[in-house]
């Protein structure tokens, strides 16, 4: 559990501060914007090198599975899989295990993030049968000619 501060405390006393950051995370609450972390270089280059080696066992774990096992496995994190035809939950696999890969290489676990928020909003559609019916459907009426992309 990282140490919580406030700005202001920051300002004030930053040798103290950074005391506190040698000893542990500190989070930085400020009151227009987001929370800080304040972690060491030592304990940063530790995480990720540990993230990148978690992410490669993971990626090599999957591999060693069928797909449907491999399903089955983030089913178990991710219950919402269960709403996605088979087909999509095989690509859900895929494209987790790329994102986890890519996060740890990159450091920006955003991208896994992205994909989990995407395929759970997959996952709500397919949930809603009507919706599902109305976006795989035929087109009832001709929209018209498809403009060219603007080449800017």
């Amino acid at each position: 559990m990282p140490t919580e501060i406030q700005w202001s405390e920051l300002q004030r006393d930053p040798k103290g501060v950074a005391a506190l950051a040698d000893q542990g995370e500190v989070r930085v609450r400020r009151r227009d914007g987001a929370a800080l972390l304040l972690v060491s270089e030592e304990s940063a280059d530790a995480a990720a090198i540990g993230a990148v080696s978690a992410a490669r066992a993971l990626r090599n774990a999957l591999a060693h599975l069928s797909a449907e096992e491999g399903v089955a496995v983030l089913s178990e994190e991710f219950s919402w899989l269960d709403l996605l035809p088979d087909d999509e939950r095989r690509r859900f696999a895929v494209d987790f295990v790329r994102a986890v890969s890519a996060s740890a290489e990159l450091g920006r676990w955003s991208v896994l993030a992205q994909v989990v928020v995407e395929w759970r909003a997959t996952a709500a559609a397919y949930a809603d049968p009507s919706l599902v019916a109305e976006l795989t459907g035929p087109l009832d009426t001709d929209l018209g000619p498809v403009p060219a992309p603007d080449r800017a």
